[in-house]
């Protein structure tokens, strides 16, 4: 079942278990868990987990019947991902049976909302600990070993996390995730982020260039800045009192090399500023893709969702973008049968997507979360079969528009990332161009490797991919 999207969500790497990161030659005599829910900000954050885990002794595994520690960093934006974690921790209880010393523990955003009923009443987990405090996890370890039960939930008005250095243990070793800021600020009435994860709060931007460029030093060529809304991305340094927005922080990032790709995710529209379209502009390698959630065409329906802008706003915002990139890619959030929507609203909706010509999107039908501003004001009043009908809409139509999109590239060269071997076959790569779009091409002997960068031609394309040959 489709559901609501704050973030973008990778289908592939939903409950995806972390592997042990390359080259380490430690010898561990406890091993640690972790799957992963939710966007890119939770996978983020066990990266966080590893590294504190690993200064106290764990080392990772894939195999969770070997493990003395399983984690779940968990999502509570969608339902669905609050039914696969329950089922998970129900097999994991099973574990302890015949493992009776092996612990069991909730990350993330479902920690605060669900701790009394995960803890108390359905005994599945030894551990709930909320997204501000990971540090507090060897601590807590320590309690549940011995018989009590460790919680921690609290959420923070400054952690950042900013001196911990992420344990890459799932890299492909190209790109990379960095997460420049926590929280959010905004309101959205479907949302349940403020309430999971806090106010906005943005991390020391000295700590971001220097694991960025020790990225690019450890030979990552691309990192994307992450955070709920970078755009409200805002610090003030001690030293000099001098705030460095986001387009600021851009700059710096990009000025580490150019051969170092940048890009970040997600932007609320009323905060991306010219600023920050005049840097993307400015640098080749900074890439010329934006994601602009959309959730709704219609006016009225985005005044319910408090998300502080108008329809002709949002049309007015992407022409802006199109003015100084023309070659700059957008895709969207879109959520179908949000409360009261009728079909005019609807079809506003599709207007809008007709307008702004994403190359993709994500598209969800409306589900009313526990806890949201939106459970607690409107009545979740459109009948499930018409939400599914207009979601079905939204799905043709955006299909449409990602087709066009790439038959428009068929002929174009593009400076192509490699990222790895193509799922499908060894005999090809799989890279991304600027506009984030996927390419998949034959290796026709050449001396190539992940990481490299090269020029591809597009011969054909797929809805969802982009079909090429090397330029000799």
């Amino acid at each position: 079942m489709l559901e609501l999207p704050t973030k973008v969500h990778d289908e592939a790497r939903q409950g995806e278990a972390y592997a042990p990161f390359a080259g380490d030659g430690n010898a561990y005599s406890r091993h640690f868990y972790i799957e992963s829910y939710g966007c890119q900000m939770n996978f983020s954050d066990s990266e966080i987990v590893a590294s504190i885990l690993g200064d106290h002794g764990f080392g990772a595994t894939r195999n969770f019947e070997e493990a003395d520690l399983i984690l779940l960093n968990t999502c509570s934006i969608r339902e669905k991902a609050e039914q696969t974690v329950r089922k998970r921790l129900t097999e994991f209880r099973k574990l302890k049976k015949y493992k009776p010393q092996v612990l069991v523990g909730v990350l993330g955003c479902m920690a605060e909302r669900l701790k009394a009923k995960f803890l108390e009443e359905e005994q599945l987990v030894d551990l709930v600990v909320g997204p501000d405090a990971y540090r507090a996890l060897p601590h807590l370890i320590e309690a549940a070993e011995s018989g009590h039960k460790g919680v921690n939930v609290l959420l923070s008005r400054d952690e950042t996390y900013a001196d911990i250095a992420p344990v890459r243990l799932n890299s492909n070793g190209v790109t990379a995730f960095v997460s420049i800021m926590r929280g959010c600020n905004n309101m959205c009435s479907f949302c349940v982020v403020p309430f999971t994860r806090g106010r906005e709060r943005s991390r020391n931007v000295e700590s971001i260039i220097r694991e960025c460029a020790d990225l690019y030093a450890s030979g990552y060529k691309e990192v994307t800045l992450l955070g709920q809304n970078v755009d409200s991305y805002y610090y003030t340094p001690e030293a000099d009192g001098k705030p460095v927005t986001f387009a600021m922080l851009l700059e710096r990032v990009a000025q580490i090399s150019p051969e170092l790709r940048v890009r970040f995710s997600t932007s609320h529209p009323k905060d991306i500023t010219d600023d920050v379209l005049h840097t993307m502009a400015r640098y080749e390698n900074i890439c010329k893709y934006i994601h602009l959630p959309l959730q709704s065409g219609s006016t009225r329906v985005l005044q319910l969702m408090n998300r502080s802008y108008t329809r002709e706003w949002y049309m007015a915002k992407v022409d802006r973008i199109r003015e100084i990139m023309p070659d700059c890619a957008i895709s969207s959030d879109v959520i179908a049968g949000f409360c009261t929507e009728t079909e005019e609203d609807h079809q506003d909706t599709l207007g809008v997507m007709n307008y702004s010509k994403y190359d993709f999107s994500y598209m969800f039908f409306y589900s009313e979360r526990p806890g949201t501003l939106a459970q607690r004001r409107y009545k979740d009043d459109v009948p499930e079969g018409v939400k599914k009908q207009r979601l079905q809409e939204i799905v043709e139509l955006q299909g449409r528009l990602s087709r066009e999109s790439n038959r428009q590239d068929v002929g174009k060269k593009f400076k192509v990332l490699i990222e790895g071997a193509s799922k499908k076959s060894d005999e090809h790569w799989m890279g991304r161009n600027s506009q984030n779009k996927v390419l998949v091409f034959p290796k026709d002997g050449y001396e190539l490797k992940p990481g490299d960068y090269i020029k591809v031609t597009v011969t054909d394309y797929t809805q969802a991919t982009l079909l090429g040959e090397i330029v000799s």
